[in-house]
């Protein structure tokens, strides 16, 4: 069997020139005699990938100097607690935008620690859209402000930056991270999961200013602190290291694609044909705010819910698979990363159509 079209909202389809390379170098790295997966984690070898890493993450995000790259694990769920634990610096509590099922995650857990102050939320219209910035109440001394970049489940997408002054902004780009180019500088922290956009699940990356780190009251439990991760080039542990080389070679990746610049293109590309689609569609349709529709993952319907299983039927007999909806809002959702192919797309929107005609 040939590999599937797979939309899958994470983990995610992978380049596979990034597999391929990754097969080829599974029994042996660069002549060491040895997989990556063997690999002492304090070694030349492997400490060479993880500075390899780092190095050209900091060059595709233009990440500025005073600021630290950690490859953590725990995913972004763990960051839910470490970003009150480190960033309330004894203040007592944190403003958040409630967009969705993961800001709704973020908040919970930050519940345990401090105040939180929603500053704005999307519920009065089932999580269909971004609040504008003027509709907020935020505090100026506010520990912090997190905000979810791209809600996964939802389709619901940031397409600008949140102005905060002198509090420091927070955001879970776990989903549409590299996914375009980003002024970290106008960032306190970014965190994201590695298993949708940068590799394997079990990576999680923190790029956090210099100012942030070591600041937390009560000083956090090494494990839970970001400055025993900083001090320790995020090898305080065992690090996940094959994670990090995949991750690594999927940096590359992108660097000969043309950079975010060029990747922003094609997503904007991608995005667009299923977009448009959608919207002369009388059976099709996607529930979210225009100027807010996600680049990365498109939430549709159906005209008639009872179709839904014939639809993924068909979809996987046509070799595409993962368009099933979460089960948290049903449906269907096709997640279109960096790696996913104009051709898979194409693909897609063909199917609808062809499906829409005999069923509409």
């Amino acid at each position: 069997m040939g590999r599937v079209i797979n939309f899958s909202a994470g983990p995610a389809v992978l380049p596979e020139d990034v597999l391929r390379q990754a097969a080829a170098e599974m029994l042996d790295w660069h002549g060491s005699g040895q997989s990556v997966m063997e690999m002492s984690h304090r070694g030349k070898e492997f400490i060479s990938i993880a500075e390899a890493a780092e190095g050209d993450l900091r060059e595709l995000l233009a990440i500025p100097a005073n600021y630290k790259v950690l490859f953590l694990q725990g995913g972004a769920t763990l960051q839910f607690e470490m970003i009150p634990i480190n960033l309330l610096r004894g203040k007592p509590g944190a403003s958040y935008l409630h967009t969705g099922e993961w800001a709704k995650k973020a908040i919970k857990a930050a519940k345990t620690f401090g105040q939180v102050n929603i500053v704005a939320s999307a519920e009065d219209a089932g999580f269909t859209y971004a609040p504008a910035q003027s509709t907020w109440k935020l505090d100026p001394e506010t520990a912090y402000l997190h905000y979810t970049a791209n809600e996964t489940i939802g389709g619901v997408e940031f397409q600008w930056v949140p102005e905060t002054g002198k509090v420091p902004l927070v955001c879970d780009m776990s989903s549409n991270i590299l996914s375009r180019p980003v002024d970290v500088a106008k960032y306190g922290l970014i965190y994201a999961g590695a298993q949708k956009n940068i590799g394997p699940a079990g990576l999680t990356i923190v790029i956090v200013r210099d100012d942030l780190i070591g600041q937390g009251q009560p000083t956090p439990p090494a494990m839970l602190d970001y400055k025993t991760h900083a001090d320790a080039d995020s090898m305080y542990n065992t690090p996940a290291t094959y994670g990090i080389y995949i991750a690594g070679l999927v940096f590359q990746w992108l660097k000969k694609q043309g950079g975010l610049a060029a990747m922003e293109k094609k997503n904007i590309e991608k995005a667009q044909l299923l977009y448009d689609f959608l919207d002369q569609s009388k059976f099709f349709k996607n529930p979210v705010r225009k100027q807010d529709r996600s680049r990365m993952n498109v939430p549709f319907t159906l005209k008639d819910a009872a179709l839904d299983e014939e639809f993924l039927k068909g979809a996987k007999a046509r070799n595409m698979v993962q368009l099933k909806g979460h089960r948290s809002v049903g449906g269907m959702r096709a997640s279109i990363y960096n790696a996913m192919s104009i051709e898979g797309v194409r693909a897609l929107v063909d199917y609808m159509r062809e499906f829409e005609k005999s069923h509409g």
